[in-house]
């Protein structure tokens, strides 16, 4: 059976396509775009014209695509931005219309399991504690695992796009910007210190685009060759100490022009580091890893693990 995985993001649509058999599968193509469905509209509950039309834009991209890949099934989920806007569900009404896509708009919980599914796929996790970071443009989603299990979850509505366009005016950012994200941290993941407090991670997993991406710097400073089929990325608490530092005093050119930068990563990296610099100072947090996969890999897993369900019921 071949599959299509679609993952409509606030910043970025993904599309996997996979072969999936009884218990393996194997990917074949990935394709993502920028699409930024949440830009100008998300801290105003709404998604603009310009960003529906990019939306459905891509959508029909990836339908021709699907179309040419004798897919037998899609499974395509929206989250934030969609899930929050007040015409979110008339823009997946329109792109059933013009694609015959159907999208399941899934909660912030439901999000979390696929993202801790997909990670723990990529990653062992050990027998400690781990905290599992995902920045989306819309929302934020933790998850505190070891190998075992989920112990905690939660998403936040506080994406990179929102924090972008509520906090950061300055090119470069300030440090009174740099204070006034800590204090929206200090009092909107309070559920997260005391999660926090009870489980004691002492490592941080990111997943998905603003990690990819420093890795992505990480391994062009360092003349480091990324293997593809690789489930964890390269990289680690000092790198990220070293870039963090890096990109706080750049200007958006300037940090365009950073190797292993690419322009969607550009505006909300600032803000997302910003975050991730802050946890590792509440928490006390030793160590960095960055998992490859995440929720699409999530949904895929989910598939997989459906499949072997239908299998052992039918014997």
């Amino acid at each position: 059976m071949r599959v299509a995985v679609i993952d409509l993001g606030t910043n970025t649509f993904h599309l996997l396509i996979a072969r999936v058999d009884r218990d393996s599968h194997e990917m074949l193509y990935r394709e993502r775009k920028a699409v930024k469905i949440g830009e100008k509209g998300i801290n105003q509950g709404e998604i603009t014209q310009a960003a529906w039309d990019r939306a459905l834009k891509a959508l029909n991209e990836f339908k021709a695509t699907i179309d040419k890949g004798n897919i037998d099934k899609v499974f395509a989920t929206a989250t934030s931005a969609i899930r929050n806007a007040s015409n979110g569900q008339a823009l997946v009404a329109e792109i059933k219309k013009q694609t015959g896509i159907e999208i399941e708009v899934i909660s912030g919980t439901r999000e979390a399991e696929l993202i801790h599914l997909g990670a723990s796929k990529a990653l062992d996790f050990g027998d400690d504690k781990n905290l599992i970071m995902d920045i989306g443009g819309g929302s934020i989603e933790f998850i505190i695992a070891d190998r075992k299990q989920s112990h905690w979850l939660r998403s936040f509505e506080v994406g990179g796009q929102r924090l972008v366009e509520r906090f950061h005016k300055s090119d470069p950012i300030t440090s009174e910007e740099i204070a006034n994200l800590h204090t929206f941290f200090e009092s909107q993941l309070q559920p997260l210190m005391d999660a926090c407090a009870e489980f004691k991670p002492h490592t941080l997993v990111g997943c998905s685009g603003t990690f990819d991406t420093l890795s992505d710097i990480y391994c062009e400073k360092n003349h480091i060759e990324r293997d593809d089929d690789a489930t964890e990325l390269p990289f680690g608490k000092e790198a990220f100490e070293s870039i963090f530092q890096d990109l706080i005093t750049k200007t958006r050119e300037e940090r365009l022009a950073i190797p292993g930068m690419i322009e969607m990563r550009v505006d909300m990296i600032v803000v997302a580091c910003v975050l991730i610099d802050y946890l590792i100072g509440k928490l006390d947090l030793n160590h960095i890893r960055i998992s490859a996969f995440a929720l699409k890999e999530g949904i895929l897993y989910n598939v997989l693990d459906s499949l072997q369900a239908d299998i052992n019921t039918s014997k």
